[in-house]
C-alpha cells in the first residue's frame, strides 16, 4: 500500500526531471573536465541521446537504474503497488532504449550507456569514457 495520497505521490512524481540529472551533470562535468566537447539532447538523433559527440560519431546516454531497469540493487527494486503497470511501463523503456540504440548503430553511430549505480566509481567512470571517446 503507499504511504502517500494521491496528491502527494503526483507532487512528488511530476518533480522527477527527464534532462539535467545529477547523475547527466556528473558525466557532463567529467567529459568536459577529459577535454572532450559535446551536444546535449539532440533531438534529431534516435532517442535524444544525452550527449551528443558529432565529429566523433558517439553519443551517451546516461540512465537511471530505477528506470530502465537496471540489473543492480536499484533497478530490481520494484514498487509494491499497481505492479502490472510498472513492469509494462519498466519493459517499454527497455524496448525503447533498445530500439534506440539499434537505430542509431544502423546509421553509423557508436553508443554508450552509462548507468547512474556506475557514476559512483568516478575512476572507472572516466576510463571508461575516455576508452569510448578516444576509440575509432
Amino acid at each position: 500500500m503507499d504511504k502517500l495520497t494521491k496528491t502527494e505521490r503526483s507532487a512528488l512524481m511530476s518533480r522527477i526531471k527527464s534532462k539535467d540529472t545529477k547523475p547527466e551533470l556528473i558525466v557532463r562535468s567529467t567529459v568536459h573536465r577529459m577535454g572532450f566537447r559535446y551536444r546535449l539532447h539532440l533531438k534529431t538523433l534516435p532517442g535524444c541521446p544525452d550527449l551528443v559527440f558529432s565529429r566523433r560519431k558517439k553519443v551517451v546516454f546516461v540512465h537511471g537504474c530505477f528506470w530502465h531497469g537496471h540489473k543492480c540493487r536499484a533497478g530490481r527494486n520494484k514498487p509494491e503497488t499497481h505492479k502490472s503497470y510498472w513492469d509494462a511501463k519498466f519493459e517499454r523503456n527497455r524496448r525503447r532504449d533498445r530500439l534506440n540504440s539499434i537505430r542509431l548503430k544502423r546509421d553509423g553511430w557508436s553508443v554508450l550507456t552509462v548507468w547512474e549505480c556506475q557514476i559512483r566509481k568516478r575512476e572507472r567512470l572516466c576510463r571508461v569514457l575516455r576508452s569510448f571517446l578516444e576509440s575509432k
